[in-house]
């Protein structure tokens, strides 16, 4: 499962053994995985200061987790037609050991590995500085996250609207993919050049009776050049001063003339921006041909095989992460950038989850601060519930209102704001990694 429930409850004698009571029953019964979660000594300051700063990271919380799945949905869109490979691109960066921080790691790896990063969020600084950090950094992540992916949409409209007009009927397409020079008299000063537009069941009548629909219609100089599902455009040249009585019959006998002249300038810029539209798109989201290798474990082997582009030169094996990372080998701008923030912002969060439950803990269970956080993963779905049975029963000693209300939904705990399904014995928060649910 991709779910996770971080828990804390007092680190003195009984609390511990009972925590070893819940790892032996949950292992003993396969409900959960249980792991330490190692949080730092912060700077408590006043439990004030911590009441309003346990209200300021709920909404950071959800903050956060709320733009990691955006980033996330991102990457599925610029992916498009490489959408199994979306999971392989929603990595954390490092976080187990300093010496293995150059490593990209799965999301789960990162959570049951958690370490706090000291040298980006310092704990020896009051825990609002450590709060204004983050906050700062998500809300430079969600800005660029909205510029860029404007810009991408764009293009991508843009694109899609040229390529509408090359995929409708005769009638409505574009016909500078289809047409070519020599389809046309040009340079004239007497002679144009017309497309018409026949119905196929009219294909005889149009051979039989173009040159007659007009005077001054040069004889034999039909050609048919392109069809779709309901008919065929054809040429025909005739001269200037008889287009507009040509156009008339053309008309009575069901005909259409489709306005257009040919200017070679005008084509070849829709050429290009067609074909330049297309490659910028490609530029942005260009999957990287790089993957771990299969079967490996994710920890022991980060050096991985690389697929040179562009560049047979240059060596194709042993290059770490970081090394692919800097120079950005196969990938696009825009993916590169979702990869490395979706990152940031991941590792940011599960911060945010740390913080929560040391100040949550500090305003449970009183100075001096002194709890064990854990992380449970629940095997499968069907033993949660099984589980949040143990662990009141673990925990219920903690806090006896609040475990009999889980009991009993009419008990209500006094002066909690909180519905009872949200508070328990012990502290708790939920990681969910689903996040393309």
């Amino acid at each position: 499962m991709s779910e996770f429930w971080l828990i804390s409850a007092p680190g003195d004698k009984e609390n511990l053994q009972a925590l070893e009571r819940l790892n032996t029953v949950t292992s003993k019964s396969n409900l959960s995985y249980n792991t330490k979660f190692a949080i730092p000594d912060f700077k408590v300051g006043t439990l004030d200061s911590l009441v309003g700063l346990s209200d300021e990271l709920g909404k950071l919380d959800a903050f956060a987790e709320s733009l990691i799945k955006r980033m996330a949905q991102s990457v599925v869109e610029v992916l498009e037609d490489s959408k199994g490979k979306v999971q392989e691109n929603l990595l954390a960066n490092g976080g187990l050991k300093e010496k293995m921080k150059c490593l990209k790691i799965d999301l789960t790896s990162f959570v049951t590995h958690f370490e706090w990063d000291m040298a980006k969020y310092p704990a020896k600084q009051p825990l609002a500085g450590v709060v204004d950090t983050l906050a700062k950094q998500l809300a430079q992540i969600e800005a660029d996250l909205k510029s860029r992916t404007a810009a991408y949409s764009a293009l991508k409209t843009t694109l899609e609207n040229l390529e509408k007009k090359s995929m409708g009927n005769l009638f409505t397409r574009t016909l500078s993919d289809i047409v070519c020079k020599e389809d046309f008299v040009l340079d004239s000063e007497y002679l144009i050049t017309l497309l018409v537009i026949v119905p196929k069941p009219s294909y005889s009548q149009w051979q039989k009776t173009y040159e007659s629909l007009s005077d001054m219609v040069v004889p034999r100089s039909t050609k048919l050049i392109a069809e779709d599902g309901e008919g065929g455009l054809f040429t025909v040249t005739l001269f200037r001063k008889v287009i507009d009585d040509f156009k008339v019959k053309a008309k009575e006998n069901k005909f259409t003339v489709r306005e257009f002249y040919y200017d070679e300038t005008e084509i070849k810029r829709e050429r290009e921006e067609m074909s330049r539209l297309l490659s910028d798109k490609k530029q942005q989201y260009q999957t990287s041909c790089v993957a771990l290798k299969k079967g490996s474990t994710t920890f022991p082997d980060h050096k991985v095989k690389v697929t040179p582009l562009g560049n047979p030169d240059r060596p194709a094996a042993g290059q770490s992460d970081r090394e692919r990372e800097s120079e950005g080998e196969g990938e696009g701008p825009l993916l590169r950038w979702l990869k490395v923030n979706f990152s940031e912002a991941f590792i940011a969060w599960i911060h945010i989850k740390a913080l929560r439950v040391f100040v949550e803990s500090v305003l449970r269970y009183g100075l001096p601060v002194n709890f064990q956080a854990v992380l449970l993963q629940p095997h499968k779905k069907s033993a949660t519930k099984r589980l949040r049975e143990v662990l009141n029963s673990v925990f219920r000693h903690l806090d006896q209102v609040a475990a009999a209300s889980l009991l009993d939904a009419s008990v209500e705990i006094p002066g909690l704001q909180l519905s009872n399904q949200d508070y328990f014995p012990y502290v708790y928060f939920h990681i969910d990694l689903g996040l393309l649910d």
